[in-house]
């Protein structure tokens, strides 16, 4: 009896923390894209339907019943790309965080630095991916596999002309060399710049579906730059580029 008791008092309190915690997930969900708005207004036609019934507004009620089913499907037609995004997030989250020790980022960031100034002197392209918390691994097996500590003679070598991996992008895993040649994919922002080329746009598109360092030398305009979260770091230099590496390695996810 007791033990019923409990449950009855409680049930109530269980679903409301559920409820606030899948309503806080699915804003995280769609965090930064357009469909975050869309959902909002979907919540208000929700939260005035819910009223509308309460009160028995029976014409009120068939209308915005009516209007909520519609309004769902026009997010789900209009907003795939975004909903897109955020499925790929899931199942992506590694049990093990992706963390590593000081020396191992400054000898990272020191040898990608050398690499990409030498490759964007020698007027050569190069599209590099570090692997922070969001797996990479889909993408690295759509590589060929390399497993080398990282570099900057050996980067140099990958991303030299008629080698067969110079094409693809490179992914560092755990401060090694996991694979290159691999498929990353172009951003779906349809007002990126023309001035970005390939290389550009699918280090937006990894960006957008992970938490991944995205360095991009650009062998048209000889500049090296960062793509990170959806953001660019344009136009740095050795010094600037072997900074941000470590500053964006010790960050913490969603800072």
């Amino acid at each position: 009896m007791l033990i019923n008791n409990l449950i009855l008092y409680w049930k109530p309190g269980i679903e409301i923390v559920i409820l606030w915690f899948l309503i806080y997930q699915i804003m995280l969900f769609f965090e930064g894209t357009r469909a975050l708005q869309a959902l909002r207004g979907i919540i208000i036609l929700l939260l005035a339907f819910l009223i509308f019934k309460k009160f028995d507004f029976s014409v009120l009620s068939w209308l915005f019943e009516k209007l909520f089913g519609i309004s769902v499907i026009g997010i789900l037609i209009i907003f795939h790309p975004e909903i897109r995004m955020g499925l790929a997030q899931i199942g992506k989250r590694q049990i093990f965080k992706n963390n590593l020790k000081d020396e191992d980022i400054a000898l990272l960031s020191r040898q990608i630095a050398d690499g990409c100034e030498n490759l964007a002197k020698n007027r050569l392209g190069a599209l590099i991916a570090i692997e922070k918390d969001d797996s990479l691994a889909a993408y690295i097996q759509s590589g060929e596999a390399v497993d080398s500590r990282v570099c900057a003679d050996l980067i140099e070598a990958i991303f030299t002309p008629n080698n067969p991996l110079h094409d693809g992008g490179l992914i560092i895993s755990h401060a090694r060399i996991a694979a290159a040649g691999c498929i990353f994919p172009l951003a779906v922002n349809q007002e990126l710049s023309r001035v970005f080329g390939t290389r550009h746009r699918a280090a937006l598109g990894l960006s957008e579906e992970s938490d991944a360092i995205l360095i991009v030398v650009s062998e048209e305009r000889h500049d090296i730059s960062i793509v990170y979260q959806r953001k660019f770091y344009k136009d740095l230099g050795p010094v600037q580029l072997e900074a941000k590496i470590k500053e964006l390695l010790r960050a913490k996810e969603n800072e």
